[in-house]
């Protein structure tokens, strides 16, 4: 059985949360008391994931690289909830594994696109919402490999050090507020991003974790809820290190 942390009474928006360790931190939020609301790219996907956690969770299509649509999702959910006081920026892609000068144009701009710009989007949309109300809990998935670079995944590393670097910025910028801004990065989880990777590149990266073995996505979600709840009232702008000891800074 897991800790209970208290988000009773709170509305969390968590992007990307139809399957993995979005799936994983929504489910971890409705256990601890939260109002889920999953955004998805793959609405239907979003809707079926919300129904399988319970009454407290929904979904609904939001196309993260569109401001518009990001906009409009979050005017959703004001309406409807009436606050936003959680942010979980979880979605993310790996892309494919290539040399940086061999790297595919068109799949450097999506992973970009996706995973720093996304960010930047749900950042800049519920951030307001969020002063109003003096309070808020920013959490951006970010990744191991924006610490330290991963070989042939050039792009994925630069996305997640950019989200990295978004955190610590937004976090001063709001550090006059009950709003704490986050990031978690993670080792390896074995979800369906491993799809978009090769062999090689998985190998590479479980021999660079001291704890041998992957991170589970439900350890990602633990981490994940107290960064999202009240008792995370005074660390903000800092990189929470989940990685089995490969990286401790």
């Amino acid at each position: 059985m897991t800790n209970r942390i208290d988000l009773d009474g709170k509305v969390a928006v968590v992007t990307g949360g139809r399957q993995g360790i979005g799936e994983a931190i929504a489910r971890r939020f409705a256990e601890s008391g939260a109002r889920v609301v999953i955004w998805d790219r793959d609405g239907i996907g979003a809707q079926k994931t919300a129904e399988s956690i319970g009454a407290q969770a929904r979904g609904m299509d939001a196309e993260i690289t569109d401001i518009h649509a990001v906009e409009a999702a979050r005017d959703n959910v004001l309406e409807t909830e009436g606050q936003i006081d959680i942010l979980v920026n979880n979605a993310g892609i790996a892309g494919p594994n290539a040399l940086t000068w061999d790297y595919p144009v068109a799949d450097w701009n999506q992973i970009m696109a996706i995973n720093l710009t996304g960010t930047f989007h749900c950042c800049r949309a519920i951030v307001p919402a969020m002063i109003r109300n003096n309070y808020g809990r920013i959490v951006n998935i970010a990744s191991v490999a924006g610490k330290e670079g991963n070989p042939s995944a050039s792009a994925y590393s630069a996305s997640k050090a950019g989200v990295i670097a978004l955190t610590k910025s937004l976090g001063k910028e709001l550090a006059e507020y009950d709003i704490s801004v986050n990031c978690i990065t993670p080792a390896a989880a074995k979800t369906p991003i491993f799809d978009q990777m090769s062999e090689e590149h998985i190998g590479y990266m479980l021999s660079k974790i001291p704890r041998r073995r992957f991170v589970m996505v439900d350890e990602i979600a633990a981490l994940a809820a107290f960064a999202a709840s009240a008792e995370c009232s005074f660390t903000t702008g800092a990189v929470l290190d989940i990685s089995g000891g490969r990286a401790t800074y």
